[in-house]
């Protein structure tokens, strides 16, 4: 059973939205800056509903005017399916907040004037999110479908590349449209959160690689990869992927080094190493001093 109260405790609201709240207030416009609240609430909610489910650690929720991000204690590691469903949970809600306005207004307790808003931006909202920009849920799911396909390292710099590519298009496109303060600020901020994206993108690596040595074997599935028994760990690491344990098969040789030994020796500073050299790593054995009579 989700606990309502411990999501709203960590619901946090961004300072964009602040601003848009401000500006509704200015121009009059309140009340329909307050749907739009309540509209990005429920879908963020439906993010976190669906993570608590799968038993994921909630940090915090944070509200966007377009949106929201909820800040989950993991690094690219949980399984494929559950974090699609969990980002497919945000703009499901729209569908069904979108059917109930249609009834309201049916029924008449709904004016037309307020249906007609409150479908408008469930439509602008979910439109908007599913664009292929991070951290849009949209940008999410394009990134999840790299990550399918190829190693985590190369996923993620590619995933970042092609939000960076649509938000270029989408930013000359709102430059070329008439003005709107709000667009703007949501262009600043996707514009900032892909920098730091691009950023800490070692960082994420590194994380993701840490988490590894921790992970149970029973949900991944095993993986030979064939390399040259010459190639180096940092060079290595970069072919995990996720969901995932690797062996790492020599070419032409019966010998194979396991992702677990790989890791090890990463973590043990040895980057340069060539693979074939841990596989004739003896046990460290403790030596003692044997008296000869």
């Amino acid at each position: 059973m989700i606990n309502v109260w411990s999501l709203l405790s960590i619901v946090r609201i961004n300072p964009f939205f602040w601003i848009v709240l401000a500006i509704g207030l200015l121009t009059g416009y309140f009340r329909e800056a307050i749907l739009l609240f309540f509209i990005v609430f429920v879908h963020e909610i439906g993010h976190a509903a669906a993570a608590v489910h799968f038993k994921w650690k909630l940090r915090k929720i944070e509200l966007l005017p377009f949106g929201g991000v909820a800040e989950v204690e993991e690094s690219g590691n949980k399984p494929i399916k559950e974090e699609l469903i969990v980002i497919l949970a945000g703009p499901i809600q729209h569908l069904w907040m979108i059917a109930l306005s249609f009834l309201l207004v049916q029924t008449g307790g709904w004016s037309a004037y307020w249906h007609e808003l409150f479908v408008w931006h469930n439509l602008v909202i979910l439109c908007f999110n599913l664009l292929p920009i991070l951290p849009l849920d949209g940008g999410k799911l394009v990134q999840l479908w790299f990550m399918e396909r190829w190693s985590y390292k190369k996923a993620h710099l590619a995933s970042i590349i092609s939000s960076v590519s649509v938000l270029f298009i989408v930013a000359i496109c709102t430059f070329i449209l008439p003005f709107h303060l709000n667009m703007v600020l949501v262009l600043l901020f996707l514009i900032i959160n892909n920098y730091l994206e691009w950023k800490q993108r070692h960082y994420r690596f590194m994380r993701f690689l840490t988490e590894r040595n921790h992970l149970p074997n029973v949900e991944a599935k095993p993986l030979g990869v064939a390399v040259s028994p010459n190639l180096s760990v940092r060079e290595a690491v970069r072919l995990l992927r996720r969901g995932y344990r690797h062996e790492f098969i020599f070419k032409n040789q019966k010998q194979q080094v396991s992702e677990s030994l790989v890791l090890q020796a990463l973590f043990d500073r040895k980057l340069t190493e060539p693979l074939h050299s841990l596989t004739t790593v003896p046990p460290r054995i403790n030596s003692i001093e044997v008296k000869v009579q």
